[in-house]
């Protein structure tokens, strides 16, 4: 590279692209890895006790919607009802998931 040049050649800019920094997750790197642990579990059971009360009213719309031949109400209980066990499903999942695509993208090279 040239002085007057102070911009590297595209093949120098690829293998800059390329380098390998060598950084992968370790615990025990930073203060305060516990607190945050503990406040996400906390977060995770906050959400799953909300999906609980929501699959109970979703339920609940969904049963008086039908016997009162309210249809829209029916439609309604059926779509909270879905979108609960979903949810369910994500928080359950969430770690799961996570590590999956975690050990996933460690693969890439």
């Amino acid at each position: 590279m040239s002085p007057a040049n102070l911009t590297p050649p595209l093949s120098e800019r690829l293998t800059l692209l390329a380098y390998d920094p060598g950084v992968s997750p370790k615990g025990g790197g930073l203060p305060g890895l516990e607190v945050l642990r503990t406040v996400v579990n906390s977060i995770n059971l906050f959400g799953i006790v909300a999906v609980v009360g929501a699959l109970a009213v979703s339920l609940g719309v969904w049963a008086w919607g039908h016997h009162s031949g309210g249809h829209q109400a029916e439609a309604n209980g059926k779509k909270g009802a879905v979108v609960s066990a979903a949810a369910a499903l994500g928080l359950g999942a969430a770690n799961g998931i996570v590590a999956f695509f975690s050990a996933l993208g460690s693969q890439v090279h």
